[in-house]
């Protein structure tokens, strides 16, 4: 027997090519149902061409639907993949732009900040329709949200609804990011493609947080801390960023016409940092520094290397109608599939789901409930933690204390993830309002009345009408 796996969502920019490429190269999921589920008929088309094509260069007996009908689509689910959005590059353009306005830069804007905050109110009245439906129809069901902010989202699935689920970011996608930092400490050679189980004995290895907000609290090999290590290697490439980005000889501002994608510029200069002032080594940097308030510009001294870039959201549209445009020839048979099986890759969902299904013994990344796995944390706490798991669902690995300073500043995020949850599901404006000023990025009351009024305004027709009551 093999699982039904329904993607809703399946023209997702980062989701919808990976699990075709997962399905159509795993014994375990390639002889069951992949249903694609898209709002719009044409990416539908297109995702299942290119399924059907995939399935076929490898010989894999699965079966492909694909439909616009999500309530059909879920008959007999064994998982659903959420991987849907509304307009999303669009949205967190608008986002950005009305938050730089009052001084709130966000390099992705959409977990935390105004950004987070407004996606979530955008995103969860679509998250609950589609768990009421899976709750008639596919009860039994595990439902995987992979959909930002994907706290807020795995929140509001374990307090208002009764189905088996939780949440995933690709951030930490298993085995590769402990090869990633393996590798990094010289522990790996670079052509590593798995941990030998000599060298996971001889390792501890522990990362923790809320989702974009996780540190590598521990790494030691042999009883030796690697952290130092990282360090040094981080200080090289911050010296090199320095002198690819910064201000030229002559003492002229640093450039401003570069093309340096927002999550990607000056990481290593702000993860040295952030390791210097926490003692941790922030293992999801691109989103990490939209969180703390030190690269906002703000106060009398200048941000050192320079204020957060802000999201471009032009230029993710632009990638994402080229994506979709190799995808459609694909499809079509204009680009060769082989091409396509050579150089795609699996994907964190369905290396998941996978793993669940085959009962493979495998540890992964995900966002669940504490359950004492981080000890001076609530057991309800919403925490991304390396946890065992088969079809019973994740058991996080203990983790141990939460340094001081780190946890107060989890605790931050998490009242904000929480009262965002609160605010959407309510759709109440003093409980937005009190998660608008619970954000570590604002500073100004005032400001955040005026945010929440001007998002509200130029997002109206996103958003659930009972906030315009």
């Amino acid at each position: 027997m093999r699982p039904k796996i329904v993607v809703i969502g399946a023209g997702s920019y980062f989701f919808g090519r990976p699990v075709i490429w997962n399905v159509a190269n795993s014994p375990i999921m390639r002889g069951g149902t992949l249903t694609l589920v898209d709002t719009n008929p044409n990416t539908v088309k297109t995702m299942v061409g290119l399924a059907e094509k995939t399935f076929e260069a490898v010989s894999a007996p699965t079966r492909v639907i694909g439909t616009t009908d999500r309530r059909e689509a879920l008959v007999d689910a064994d998982f659903v993949v959420l991987a849907f959005s509304d307009r999303n590059a669009h949205f967190r353009g608008v986002d950005c732009t009305i938050a730089e306005k009052y001084g709130v830069r966000m390099c992705s804007g959409d977990t935390i900040g105004p950004g987070g905050v407004f996606r979530a109110l955008r995103e969860i009245p679509t998250l609950l329709a589609i768990a009421r439906d899976c709750e008639q129809i596919c009860p039994s069901a595990w439902l995987l949200n992979f959909v930002n902010p994907s706290t807020v989202l795995g929140m509001t699935l374990m307090r208002h609804s009764s189905m088996r689920s939780f949440a995933m970011c690709d951030s930490l996608h298993e085995p590769y990011v402990r090869l990633r930092y393996l590798k990094e400490a010289g522990i790996l050679p670079e052509n590593a493609d798995s941990v030998p189980s000599e060298i996971e004995a001889r390792l501890d290895f522990v990362i923790a947080g809320v989702n974009h907000l996780t540190w590598i609290l521990r790494f030691t090999y042999d009883g030796r801390d690697m952290l130092p290590v990282l360090k040094e290697k981080l200080a090289v490439r911050a010296a090199e960023e320095r002198k690819a980005f910064g201000p030229t000889e002559a003492g002229e501002a640093g450039r401003t016409d570069d093309n340096t994608y927002s999550k990607a510029k000056y990481n290593a200069a702000y993860s040295l940092e952030l390791m210097e002032i926490y003692g941790a080594y922030p293992a999801c940097v691109g989103h990490t520094k939209e969180y703390v308030p030190f690269y906002q510009g703000i106060g009398v001294s200048s941000v050192d290397p320079e204020p957060l870039k802000v999201f471009d959201s032009a230029e993710r549209e632009t990638a994402m109608a080229e994506r979709m445009a190799e995808t459609a020839a694909y499809a079509e048979g204009k680009k060769p599939i082989a091409e396509f099986l050579e150089s795609g890759k699996g994907d964190h969902a369905t290396d998941i789901i996978e793993a669940m299904w085959g009962n493979l013994g495998k540890s992964f990344y995900i966002n669940t409930p504490n359950r004492g796995a981080v000890t001076n944390m609530a057991d309800d706490a919403f925490l991304e933690l390396r946890c065992d798991l088969d079809m019973h669902g994740p058991r996080p690995q203990p983790v141990g204390v939460m340094p001081r300073g780190l946890r107060g500043f989890q605790e931050t995020v998490i009242d904000t993830h929480e009262l965002t949850v609160e605010a959407a599901v309510s759709c109440d404006r003093d409980v937005l309002l009190r998660a608008f000023m619970s954000d570590p990025l604002i500073h100004n009351v005032s400001d955040a009345r005026a945010m929440i009024a001007e998002l509200l305004e130029a997002e109206r027709d996103a958003l659930d009408p009972r906030w315009y009551r």
